[in-house]
């Protein structure tokens, strides 16, 4: 009988609940604290949209590769996706990584639980570029004015394409991670800087669109303000009516008329002083912004020399082109209605067509048959 309580009591486990309670159960099972799943709490990143939340993707075809349980045996199925983008249920990665970190059960990479996210997009070769589009740019955010010239600017950005691409498709990592070792090295500062820059327009931008927001609530304000006090003002002008009605001795048509003239005299002295009030409010607005207006300076597409071949040719102002007769007879400017001007055509075609003067035809092409004129004698 001693023993047989022995163990029973050796068999005695407790079984862990959320919240922290425990209750002992005398049971046959392992005493092993069954963990409860953290996902909530612990799954976080994912692509986000421009309000900062994440919207996750799920189809009812979804499967766990790893225990093959799908979303018809458990309607709450929930598939994460790893470091190295491959799809686990939320059973298996509590099941694989809870102790610590393991190999990926798909690919053998070793990872941790904190790294698995959200999936957003259904296809992960997306997701992945997405991922490795917005590291590399936080890294690598220089911008045209940190360079001297076009040229070295289009290198780096040619670069970067270069790096992007070897992340996305796997292609020599270790000497692309190295890439990137170096470059953050070399630029700390510069990146650095360009990161408080963005995050300088960033703030600006949404203190624009509060100032935005607060300048419907007060327009919306004033035009909820101005119909009230319309309605008073209508109101108001109907009894004064009736009172002279009823005490005056002309006829109604002549009162009415005058209490109108009246009504519409206030009404236009009220507009005035509004539309005054307005002009102010929208002068102050203008001011405010110039001394917050972040610089913005026009982009100019070529910045080399180059030659134009305007020397070779000279555009007259009439030339018989059938083409563009319609255009020239347009006297209303409807065909030029988008920025279409027909002496920019012609200057196009007659460079063109001066551009390849001075280029030898290509070998092995069969010269032209020499021309020979003949005249035809009537029988």
């Amino acid at each position: 009988m001693s023993n047989r309580a022995n163990v029973g009591g050796w068999l005695k486990g407790k079984t862990v609940r959320k919240g922290g309670i425990t209750s002992n159960v005398h049971t046959a099972r392992s005493s092993t604290p069954q963990v409860q799943s953290t996902s909530s709490t612990l799954f976080s990143g994912g692509v986000k949209d421009a309000s900062g939340r994440t919207t996750e993707y799920f189809s009812m075809d979804d499967q766990c590769p790893v225990c093959k349980s799908d979303r018809y045996l458990n309607p709450k199925l929930r598939l994460l996706v790893s470091s190295c983008y491959h799809k686990m249920c939320e059973s298996c990665i509590d099941r694989l990584f809870t102790l610590g970190p393991a190999p990926c059960p798909i690919c053998q990479k070793v990872l941790r639980k904190l790294a698995f996210t959200p999936q957003t997009f259904e296809d992960l070769t997306v997701e992945k570029e997405v991922a490795v589009r917005r590291r590399i740019a936080k890294e690598f955010n220089k911008r045209r004015e940190d360079f001297f010239d076009l040229r070295s600017y289009n290198d780096y950005l040619e670069e970067v394409e270069d790096i992007t691409f070897n992340l996305i498709n796997d292609v020599n990592i270790a000497q692309t991670e190295a890439r990137i070792l170096a470059h953050r090295r070399e630029n700390a500062a510069l990146i650095e800087l360009n990161s408080q820059r963005e995050e300088q327009y960033a703030q600006a931008l949404k203190e624009q669109e509060e100032l935005e927001r607060q300048e419907k609530e007060q327009r919306a304000l004033e035009l909820r303000r101005e119909q009230e006090i319309e309605r008073e003002e209508r109101e108001t002008s109907q009894r004064e009516i009736i009172d002279r009605l009823e005490t005056s001795t002309k006829s109604a048509a002549k009162v009415i008329a005058k209490s109108r003239a009246e009504a519409m005299k206030r009404s236009s002295a009220r507009s005035t002083t509004t539309t005054v009030l307005r002009s102010n409010a929208q002068l102050l607005r203008a001011r405010a912004a110039q001394s917050t207006v972040i610089p913005d300076p026009p982009h100019v597409p070529l910045q080399d020399d180059w030659y134009a071949y305007e020397d070779l040719y000279t555009i007259r102002d009439q030339y018989d082109d059938m083409y563009s007769d319609a255009v020239r007879k347009d006297r209303e400017g409807i065909m030029r209605a988008g920025g279409y001007r027909v002496e920019e055509a012609w200057d196009r075609a007659l460079r063109c067509a001066v551009a390849g003067l001075d280029l030898l035809p290509l070998p092995g092409l069969n010269p032209l048959p020499a021309r020979t004129d003949s005249i035809v004698t009537p029988a």
